[in-house]
């Protein structure tokens, strides 16, 4: 008897020790959590927190933990910070990102660490061309593929001369280069402005009223838009030149523009790869879910590809089974793109960046008298980046 009991001691010891699948799983995030731009981020957070909460912090069993880092819209921060998430955190995946000269300073990192990097917002243009990389995806766009959109929508709206107005850094100059690759009319004026300390555009607003152009094309995201669409129409430009946007106008910061009074962009029209009222289950459930926890507040795209990021890491590590360290099994998991997304389907191109539709989209006043966003039809449909010609993944 005393024999067979020592001989179950160690299966009962074994029996004791946790199982594999009670690790956690961490998925390290680089968000922007301070500054004005935090209204962005603050929405990327409260949309991943959202997904989190309706998986229950399990991915295929496992429990998963996001590590959630703020950038301050500085490179430099977002590199220390994506060091410290890989040496100190030892995260598993890396996600966030919305600046595109974060990224490039952030992605080196973490690729040469050999971790794979999943951009939930930046579209750093560089990274869909000659540097794409096999461990590296976006989930969103890049970024001179909505503002090709806007140069389409300009032509079907018969657009014949436009002036842009931009921010002086690697994102500011993809979007006016974007509109420009298919915008079929003239560009009779062009001001990049310093970024981010630009907050007095009378100097830029006097040399359009001199140019007198059909429309304004501007990008000015985050903190950055109220401040400028407020001095739009301050300067009378409201009334006599229409505006035209990306990445400027959307759930995140309509409500301030509401509060302040600014009716002039009621109407106005952007492009965008969603629409909080596309026709898809997950979308519905992700737009009546996001209003439902932030106070009836309509998500912004940021917010979309956010809780996208969350969705596509699942489908991967329920690939791998939760073995993280199956990088191969990883990269063809998120390759297949194979998860419910709020923009329905959209597949990988070969340099991991989405094919996918692009809308028109107008702001609008909902029945409760919310200014929103309405999809008034698709722009591009399922396009690829002009940059994929150039990766040789």
């Amino acid at each position: 008897m005393f024999k067979k009991l020592l001989w179950i001691a160690p299966v009962i010891a074994l029996a004791a020790v946790p199982a594999a699948d009670a690790k956690t799983i961490k998925i390290g995030w680089v968000n922007t959590l301070t500054t004005p731009a935090s209204i962005i981020g603050k929405q990327m957070k409260a949309a991943a927190e959202q997904a989190m909460d309706e998986i229950g912090h399990k991915m295929g069993g496992f429990d998963v933990k996001i590590i959630m880092e703020d950038d301050g819209v500085n490179p430099k921060t977002g590199k220390q910070k994506t060091e410290k998430l890989i040496k100190k955190d030892k995260v598993d995946i890396l996600t966030g990102y919305i600046w595109s000269h974060v990224l490039a300073a952030s992605a080196p990192v973490a690729l040469k660490a050999g971790k794979i990097i999943i951009s939930a917002n930046a579209g750093y243009s560089a990274y869909a061309g000659k540097k794409c990389h096999k461990n590296f995806f976006n989930i969103s766009w890049e970024n001179s593929q909505t503002p090709m959109a806007m140069g389409e929508l300009l032509n079907k709206k018969g657009v014949k001369s436009l002036y842009i107005l931009s921010p002086n850094y690697a994102a500011g100059k993809d979007m006016a280069n974007g509109v420009q690759r298919t915008f079929k009319g003239k560009i009779i004026g062009k001001d990049l402005t310093p970024w981010p300390s630009h907050s007095d555009w009378s100097a830029e607003f006097a040399k359009v009223k001199a140019a007198k152009p059909d429309g304004v094309f501007v990008f000015y995201p985050g903190g950055a838009g109220p401040k400028f669409f407020t001095q739009y129409k301050q300067s009378g430009l409201g009334k006599t030149t229409p505006l035209y946007s990306v990445f400027s106008i959307d759930g995140a910061n309509l409500p301030l523009f509401q509060k302040a009074g600014l009716d002039n962009i009621v109407g106005t029209f952007m492009t965008q790869f969603w629409s909080p009222d596309l026709d898809n289950a997950q979308n519905k459930k992700f737009v009546a879910g996001f209003r439902k926890r932030n106070k009836g507040i309509y998500p912004a795209f940021y917010a979309a590809q956010a809780y996208d990021a969350v969705y596509l890491i699942k489908s991967a590590v329920e690939a791998v089974k939760g073995d993280m360290s199956n990088t191969d099994g990883l990269r063809a998991a998120l390759e297949k793109a194979d998860f419910p997304s709020i923009r329905g389907k959209f597949r990988y191109g070969r340099n991991h960046y989405p094919i996918q539709n692009f809308y028109s989209r107008e702001v609008v006043i909902d029945k409760d008298g919310n200014w929103t966003v309405k999809n008034t039809g698709i722009v591009l449909a399922d396009h690829e980046t002009p940059h994929a010609k150039d990766c040789k993944l």
